[in-house]
């Protein structure tokens, strides 16, 4: 736990609470411990791509998919065969280009991801319940913000070294 005594700074503070949080949130017990309860067997990166998907309308290119999750397309087409095979999504033609294909969260794939956000937001509320709205609005901000700063970083970082990503 951060010493808030030891991090007179609050860029340091919060610096030494997110890595905490990060490193609390990605454990392997903490997925399979939220999945198990909202029933669901789907793998935590799986599920990370259906949340991109669903974020962005249910239906997605595989370019801007890997783009989105900071990773290769080859990547992200593997994972939507594993998806594909588990119902959880299915490829639909691009009518922009009939070379393309587009992928589409199947409505098992949004039942599946909507359990286990139903599960972790229950979770969030019980921890959360001390703190009133406008904090937490405050603090989701703060992150969107960071999270803003960090795709932004990422993609910088491509472009110069001449990664564009091929959707």
């Amino acid at each position: 736990m951060p010493d808030p005594a030891r991090d007179q700074d609050p860029t340091a503070a919060l610096q030494r609470v997110l890595a905490t949080l990060s490193y609390l949130l990605t454990r392997s017990r903490a997925h399979e411990r939220q999945a198990t309860a909202a029933g669901v067997t789907a793998a935590r990166s799986d599920l990370w791509l259906l949340m991109a998907l669903d974020d962005s309308g249910g239906i997605s290119r595989v370019g801007d998919l890997a783009a989105l999750l900071m990773v290769e397309p080859p990547h992200v087409t593997r994972q939507i065969s594993q998806l594909e095979s588990q119902d959880l999504v299915e490829r639909t033609p691009d009518s922009r280009d009939r070379r393309a294909r587009k992928v589409a969260i199947t409505p098992h794939g949004k039942a599946v991801l909507n359990r286990l956000q139903q599960t972790v937001q229950a979770g969030l509320r019980e921890t959360l319940s001390g703190f009133d709205d406008g904090d937490i609005a405050t603090t989701v901000a703060v992150l969107n913000h960071l999270v803003s700063y960090a795709r932004h970083m990422h993609a910088e970082e491509d472009r110069l070294r001449g990664g564009g990503r091929k959707a």
